[in-house]
């Protein structure tokens, strides 16, 4: 197996940007450039694996944020062998839900979790592709703090650290690679 600095070298190179989208002035990560090479795809799932083997070694549940979290907090709960839970935006899970209104700097959304999905105390991580703002973030912690878990960490594979989005988020945030533009 390659290092781990190589390791995440292929994955920083893997993931295109593209200037100027989807309005001028941002600069767009495609994280999807990342999914489309198996063997870096794999390389991320693994260090974002040992990650949480080496610091949380206790986690009992993977829960993973609409939508893009879901590519990678699935293949994380199935590598520790333990469950996933997906947050979703609100009306798109069947049953009892919890649910959290949070703003956004471009309005309101509402994160959703089944009721029965996390049991009370459950130690449990947020997996997201990106953090940017962070507000979605803070809102899942806050969420599922109110179904009664222990939010161990949130974990991204890419922040935008100029944003700091982390700085209100109630727990800590460990992302595979910070940027800065």
């Amino acid at each position: 197996m390659s290092s781990k600095d190589e390791r995440v070298k292929r994955v920083i190179e893997s993931i295109r940007t593209f200037p100027d989208f989807p309005k001028p002035g941002i600069v767009f990560r495609d994280i999807f450039s990342l999914t489309k090479n198996p063997l870096v795809f794999g390389d991320c799932i693994s260090l974002l694996v040992e990650h949480i083997v080496e610091v949380h070694n206790d986690v009992e549940v993977i829960a993973g944020l609409d939508s893009r979290g879901f590519i990678f907090g699935v293949l994380i709960a199935l590598r520790l062998n333990i469950p996933f839970v997906p947050l979703r935006k609100k009306g798109k899970l069947p049953g009892e839900t919890l649910s959290l209104s949070y703003s956004l700097e471009y309005g309101n959304d509402e994160l959703e979790v089944q009721k029965d999905a996390i049991n009370p105390k459950a130690k449990v991580i947020i997996v997201d592709d990106l953090l940017a703002t962070g507000g979605t973030m803070k809102a899942a912690v806050q969420l599922l703090n109110q179904a009664g878990a222990d939010v161990l960490e949130g974990i991204v594979v890419l922040e935008l650290v100029d944003l700091n989005g982390r700085a209100d988020i109630p727990t800590n945030i460990f992302s595979l690679i910070p940027v800065s533009d």
